[in-house]
């Protein structure tokens, strides 16, 4: 976490509704088809990345793990977390490979998981992947109803970075301080709130069919932390001094409030919230803000694709001129990415392909980028539109061509062969910067290592990690696609909760569309078979 400024392996087919008949056609031939062809290029098996992906959150949980825990290397941490306070704080999850527990990155976390769960349900189901889906989200929702301790309350980090990041310990070992630091109507934190009320509208949606009271939890939360962060405004970073260093909120507060408001919208059909969305749609920049990323801090993308897809419904027609401004905007990020806009306006790009946007933990932007733009490929073929980018016409197909390109790179088409998803493929790194995954299990070795016996046995050394943080998405190459698989080369080789987070709904739809064109291929060679 830093600011720039053997799992199971789960078959394809497990629980697809393809016809059996097809399935062993496709095996027949996909078993001819690597026999006699001479091709050195294998195809990325998108089951298995998402498999792996949502192993990752598992890994980074904090408090106490459950029974049916899959990262077996993993035990119980942080299990005082809140004492100090009076506040029952455990839960939740590290954000990356150190021990803070950060509300916001947490949080944007689980609105990105929850999307994907929204937009990708049936697509996750078909992998035999939705409950641990649900899981993911719920361990992170779980800890919010938590932190969320009264309707103008709302504890933001347990932890400091300075003391965290002085020692190197497992999890399970942690004597670093665990205080705790919390927003209220004297130190008000609209990012953070409005962030958390996003977080928990969307994963109200998803749970609403399966566990509607759960459902109806969490959008009670939402909503009073959305009155809450809207009444008192600020940035946490001014009342949270202690996170500055860290996950300081530059964009400020304006873009979380109108996500917070277009995803309580999306959850209620209330349009007090489509009304705030509109009517602050200038004055906090919703149709103001042109911008090439979608992060942790920075909402406007994701808020404007969101909304521009409130177009294709008749009943939102009286605000067709303001939400075409949200469209406008929302196009030129995906035109960005595309490398249409006109020179100076587009997204930078490795000589490989790969979008680039800053040296730090570029991944992060790259699996946002996918995710955005499979989302409105989606909206543009299901409205039968095209992209109008300065570069010209874009059809749904494009777009979504070239995140999977994304996602491939990711997955190892790229000049170093190298899987910067960790423990998908032969080749990804072996030296992640994560504390837990550096240093021998808790489970295999019981005895303590204290604060700096980390550093001097563990960090250091050249051997791989002794625990594999598998479905980590880490920082990635440079902006030349060069990477270095060193421990300390955080930049590149530390891994985050929401760079992987929105990569699962994009595996599932990418696995989809596979297995749609092996049942249209297979079907194809079965009538050319009967003929």
């Amino acid at each position: 976490m830093k600011m720039d400024t053997q799992p199971q392996k789960k078959h394809h087919f497990e629980t697809s509704n393809i016809p059996t008949l097809v399935q062993h056609c496709c095996l027949i031939s996909l078993f001819f088809f690597t026999i006699f062809t001479n091709t050195q290029i294998q195809a990325l098996d998108y089951a298995d990345a998402l498999s792996k992906s949502l192993l990752y959150f598992e890994a980074q949980r904090s408090g106490r793990i459950p029974y049916n825990q899959r990262v077996t290397w993993r035990d119980h941490s942080g299990l005082t977390d809140g004492l100090e306070e009076g506040v029952d704080l455990v839960g939740g999850y590290y954000d990356a490979g150190d021990h803070v527990k950060f509300g916001l990155p947490m949080a944007f976390t689980i609105t990105m998981l929850s999307w994907g769960a929204i937009e990708y349900r049936q697509q996750i189901e078909e992998a035999g992947e939705l409950e641990h889906t649900m899981e993911a989200i719920k361990w992170g929702t779980d800890y919010f109803i938590k932190a969320h301790t009264s309707p103008n309350v709302l504890w933001a980090e347990v932890g400091d970075g300075d003391t965290d990041h002085y020692c190197w310990q497992r999890p399970e070992d942690m004597t670093t301080s665990r205080r705790a630091f919390k927003i209220d109507e004297n130190n008000p934190g609209s990012d953070l709130a409005g962030e958390t009320a996003a977080a928990m509208a969307a994963a109200s949606i998803v749970f609403r069919k399966t566990n509607p009271h759960y459902s109806h939890l969490l959008l009670h939360h939402a909503l009073q932390l959305f009155e809450f962060g809207d009444k008192y405004r600020g940035n946490y970073d001014a009342s949270v001094g202690v996170v500055k260093s860290y996950y300081a909120s530059v964009s400020g507060y304006m873009d979380e409030l109108l996500w917070a408001a277009t995803w309580l919208y999306k959850a209620t059909d209330n349009n007090e919230y489509l009304e705030y969305v509109i009517s602050n749609a200038q004055n906090f920049g919703g149709t103001g803000w042109s911008i090439s990323e979608f992060s942790w801090d920075v909402k406007y993308a994701g808020l404007q694709v969101v909304v521009s897809e409130f177009l294709s419904e008749e009943k939102h027609n009286k605000h067709r001129d303001t939400l075409e401004q949200y469209k406008a905007k929302a196009e030129y990020f995906i035109c960005s990415c595309l490398n249409k806009n006109k020179d100076g306006d587009n997204l930078e790009r490795t000589p490989a392909g790969l979008l680039y946007v800053r040296q730090w933990n570029n991944m992060q932007y790259v699996s946002t980028a996918s995710f955005l733009l499979s989302i409105y490929s989606d909206f543009l073929q299901n409205t039968n539109q095209k992209l109008n980018c300065h570069g010209g016409k874009v059809d749904h197909e494009e777009i979504l061509n070239f995140a999977k390109s994304q996602v491939d790179y990711i997955l190892g088409s790229n000049p170093m062969n190298m899987s910067y998803l960790v423990g998908y493929g032969p080749n990804y790194p072996k030296r992640v910067h994560h504390r837990g995954a550096s240093i021998v299990s808790y489970k295999k070795n019981k005895g303590f290592i204290g604060c700096t016996q980390g550093y001097d046995n563990w960090y250091s050394t050249q051997t791989p990690n002794p625990n594999v943080l598998v479905g980590a998405l880490v920082g990635g190459p440079d902006g030349q696609d060069n990477f270095e698989d060193r421990r300390n080369n955080y930049m590149q080789t530390e891994a985050c909760t929401y760079n992987t987070a929105p990569l699962v709904g994009v595996f599932a739809k990418l696995l989809h569309i596979e297995n749609l064109k092996m049942v249209h291929d297979c079907n194809s060679l079965l009538v050319a078979s009967f003929k």
